[in-house]
């Protein structure tokens, strides 16, 4: 499907074998909705051995740009889901944002302004690219299977199963999973049919999106604009995408009529007097919305699961609500897995649950905050915003008062039950609970990336200054990879040491790691990861299968590693 224009692709239904069923076909998990969550969901289980079924009621995917910011994280999610190198490719990268007050540029801001990283702050990237690519992959996985025009219309929890019936251009049928997964959007109606709700804050206000196709010289990066003249009294925001495509927002208030404004012939003056009456362009996509930031009380519901804009949603300052799904899926797919393999009991999907509500909860702080900033709706207020944007041109510290959508991070688990806490000195934010950095390597003679050697499983970093760990180490990380749950190994070596280890045949210890894996030991090329990890010689992490730190130790204690695992894994 290279070259496909997924605006006009259309994905046709197809009679499947389960609806000649005389009773329900089984299946481990199913998924409903094939959008960027419910796809990156499905491709994750199936990389970890689990067959997924996703079921989408539409024959297309999303309309129109939608959400266009995916955040550093996410395209590190993406490299191991196997398509990150297509959306770099594709996306317009940037770290650069600018704000302007009024007729001038308050101050600028770089969101990733240090070294060593393989992926930037954001790209920009149309939504249908994103799910494009994600289900190019997912076509080519063994195990995963989406259905096209397949509605779910009723669901059925049962103690140890949950029953779907599914409407189809030819009639109805039913399935049953072991667990369902709704990443059905924000009006989900599996959250409807299962009697919950979303509960949060509605704003009053109202924003208008015109993506405009243009040839224009500006920069990639994101500007926004409080109170521009050409907009008196509200706010702008302009970001690049690719193809020639620029997203505009303009701020309307909650006083508009939406029919009326989304008319082009409404929206033309307003890009006009941003871009000049002589600017030339055309409109790809043009949208009027309201939003809110809202979330389920609870995001497990026995069998029932919810995951992305079906379990919370936010505004759209601050790129957090596909960017915030992406990673719920993230961080429940080897949950999922390990309990339908019966390596985990039940109680792991709790921790999803926790998690996840955690991260959303400060992801609706975060954006809430962004939006009373952007929308006062006092004079007081109003006051208070202005004077920040004022003294934001000279003086640092108000540059930090400013929030015009503090951008996407991801949530740090530090109180995450699967943590175990530290018990040694340890500086920096690499803390159990906290997703891993990346950093430069070199292995084999070949340049690489940290990140690229974990995930999906649980790994041991261990940091071996003097290149080759002490035998009692290698024999301990091959133990660790015969466990119950297998554990790979990574051994970092410093920066310019030629690892024994690398030469096969050099000494016991060197087969050791070579009967590991070869490519586990890793020369920290630009001695930043000892710098981010805070590692000298024997430090060692366990990282959980999501890249999130779970416990560290300044020596190699086997014993406690198990334990660790045991807790990452609810098997204590």
């Amino acid at each position: 499907m290279s070259g496909t224009d997924f605006q006009t692709l259309r994905l046709a239904y197809a009679r499947s074998a389960d609806q000649d069923a005389a009773m329900p076909v089984h299946h481990p998990v199913v998924i409903v909705g094939a959008g960027p969550v419910g796809l990156a969901l499905a491709i994750d289980l199936a990389q970890h051995g689990v067959r997924a079924l996703v079921l989408d009621d539409d024959d297309k995917l999303s309309a129109g740009s939608r959400a266009i910011c995916f955040a550093k994280r996410t395209l590190e999610i993406c490299d191991r889901l196997g398509v990150g190198d297509r959306l770099v490719a594709k996306g317009v990268s940037w770290n650069v944002g600018k704000v302007h007050f009024q007729d001038e540029l308050a101050y600028a801001f770089d969101l990733l302004p240090e070294t060593g990283h393989r992926r930037p702050a954001f790209i920009n990237l149309q939504q249908y690219y994103f799910e494009g690519y994600l289900y190019e992959r997912a076509r080519a996985m063994q195990g995963l299977e989406v259905r096209w025009k397949n509605r779910v219309v009723a669901v059925e929890p049962h103690g140890d199963r949950v029953v779907l019936a599914v409407e189809t251009p030819e009639g109805t049928y039913r399935v049953e999973a072991d667990y369902a997964v709704a990443c059905d959007g924000s009006k989900s109606p599996l959250r409807t049919m299962l009697g919950q709700e979303a509960k949060g804050r509605v704003f009053h206000d109202r924003f208008l999106i015109a993506d405009v196709k243009m040839n224009a010289d500006f920069p990639a990066e994101r500007w926004f604009w409080f109170d521009p003249p050409f907009h008196r009294n509200q706010s702008v925001l302009l970001h690049m995408q690719p193809d020639n495509v620029w997203r505009i927002d303009f701020q309307l208030g909650w006083d508009v009529d939406p029919d009326e404004e989304r008319k082009p012939e409404r929206v033309v003056p307003r890009v006009k007097a941003l871009l000049g009456e002589d600017a030339q362009f055309e409109f790809e996509w043009i949208s009027v919305y309201t939003f809110a930031c809202q979330r389920m009380e609870r995001f497990v519901h026995g069998r029932v699961i919810f995951a992305g804009d079906s379990a919370h949603g936010v505004s759209p300052f601050g790129a957090r609500g596909a960017n915030s799904g992406v990673q719920d899926a993230d961080n429940l797919a080897w949950k999922l897995a390990l309990v339908l393999e019966g390596k985990a009991p039940a109680a792991l999907l709790d921790s999803y649950a926790a998690e996840r509500e955690y991260a959303a909860d400060e992801n609706i702080r975060h954006s809430t905050r962004s939006t009373d900033f952007i929308t006062p709706k006092t004079e007081v207020s109003r006051s208070f915003r202005d004077a920040v944007l004022k003294l934001a041109k000279e003086h640092p510290f108000a540059r930090r008062l400013v929030n015009s959508g503090r951008l996407s991070l991801p949530a740090t688990l530090a109180a995450s039950p699967l943590n175990t806490p530290d018990g040694d000195a340890f500086s920096g934010t690499m803390v159990p609970g906290a997703t891993i950095a990346d950093a430069p390597v070199r292995t084999g003679g070949r340049d690489g990336w940290f990140l690229g050697h974990t995930g999906n499983r649980f790994t041991v970093v261990h940091f071996s200054a003097g290149g080759e760990p002490a035998p009692e180490v290698l024999a301990g990380l091959s133990a660790l990879a015969d466990a119950a749950i297998p554990v790979a190994a990574v051994v970092v070596v410093g920066k310019g040491t030629v690892s024994r280890a690398a030469q096969p045949g050099a000494s016991a210890a060197a087969a050791a790691v070579a009967e590991l894996d070869r490519a586990a030991v890793l020369e920290d090329a630009e001695a930043l990861l000892a710098q981010r990890f805070d590692a000298r010689d024997g430090t060692t992490y366990l990282i959980r299968p999501d890249q999130h730190v779970c416990a560290r130790w300044r020596r190699f204690d086997p014993a406690s590693i198990r334990a660790a695992l045991a807790r990452a894994t609810c098997n204590t």
